[in-house]
């Protein structure tokens, strides 16, 4: 592991020498790319010098510890010692996590997808809490978002919407939001005070960029439609609403925000690049039969990731145990201690598999 450290530390330094050469700054694609180069190395090489930092002032320790020194200052020195050893470990168990493997969609921006489920009206109307969840997220996180496509109901929820989160390391912290999300409380249209019990699924797809997924055109076909607003009334009388079958695939992909029918075509396949890209990926996984369900479901109430309990004002995820009573700061956006305990939990797992 320390060979590996020092080569990893010798190319950052490397780096930073290339990047205050004129030639190099006088280049900007080529300073560019050094630029992300270094930046994706900075994390591990900062906990490495701290690492090193730390044990240099353990020898320090020691060669006082050989020292004439007095009761106290020797009881000092050993406590200080087992602190700083205790660091080490911590350190150690950081950069272990470090050097696993990448995944090489994690910088990459998000394609968010999320449909009602089981539940009705109900089920729309959670499906437009959830997307306000994370447009607030990421607003926390300085990323920007832009609808690619919808399809809402009369009463204000969504039977689907579709978006992009663009900003960095989007990938890596909303990758694990993928599933069935499960709501309990009483709605709006029930008049008996009853609990219900709906659900909406989210999927969370890299956004693909055109030289990661090759479209041939003799591959789709494009039809052009008007589009149509909430409860199907027609709001542009214009065809300009865009849908793109993938022949190959049977994917299908709609498009209507936009007046412009060549804005809507761009949306629509950016949507399919995405969708590409991961059935490639499930494919390489073999789970070509499971490519969708795998991430979503069913739908079905009995299969979920996650429960938000109104009546009890509290947030739990199952796969992990983890319960938070302030569901209506994480509705706000406030999910941060929830994807970091997901970011640290598979990172654990995949630790224990590396070892």
């Amino acid at each position: 592991m320390l060979e590996k450290l020092e080569e990893l530390e010798q190319k950052y330094n490397e780096l930073s020498e290339l990047l205050s050469d004129p030639q190099v700054i006088a280049n900007p694609s080529e300073y560019q790319k050094h630029a992300k180069n270094q930046a994706a190395l900075a994390d591990i090489v900062g906990v490495y010098q701290e690492y090193k930092n730390v044990f240099k002032q353990i020898e320090d320790i020691k060669s006082m510890l050989n020292e004439k020194l007095d009761e106290d200052m020797r009881d000092l020195a050993h406590l200080e010692e087992q602190e700083l050893k205790k660091k080490a470990e911590e350190l150690e168990k950081k950069l272990r996590i470090l050097l696993l493997p990448k995944d090489p969609n994690d910088e990459k921006n998000v394609i968010m997808e999320i449909r009602a489920g089981a539940g009705g009206e109900e089920a729309a109307l959670f499906a437009g809490d959830l997307y306000k969840m994370y447009t607030k997220y990421a607003e926390s996180q300085r990323w920007k978002t832009e609808v690619l496509s919808a399809s809402y109901t009369d009463i204000g929820g969504f039977k689907e919407i579709i978006f992009v989160i663009e900003g960095h390391g989007a990938y890596s912290k909303l990758k694990y939001e993928s599933g069935v999300h499960r709501v309990q409380r009483i709605p709006t249209t029930e008049s008996g005070g009853r609990i219900h019990t709906s659900t909406a699924t989210v999927a969370v797809l890299p956004e693909a960029e055109e030289v990661d997924v090759e479209i041939n055109p003799n591959d789709i076909r494009i039809d052009i439609f008007c589009s149509s607003g909430p409860g199907g009334q027609s709001v542009n009388t214009t065809q300009s609403a865009v849908r793109i079958t993938h022949l190959p695939t049977g994917i299908v992909v709609s498009c209507q925000d936009e007046k412009s029918q060549h804005k809507n075509k761009e949306k629509a396949l950016k949507v399919l690049r995405a969708r590409l890209l991961e059935k490639a990926h499930q494919e390489a996984m073999g789970e070509i039969a499971q490519e969708r369900k795998s991430q979503v479901g069913t739908g079905d109430r009995s299969e979920r990731i996650r429960t938000y309990n109104f009546p009890q004002g509290r947030v739990s995820d199952h796969r992990i145990g983890l319960t938070v009573h302030r569901l209506d700061s994480i509705l706000l956006g406030d999910l941060e201690e929830i994807i970091q305990a997901l970011i640290a939990h598979y990172q654990a797992e995949k630790l224990k598999a590396s070892v």
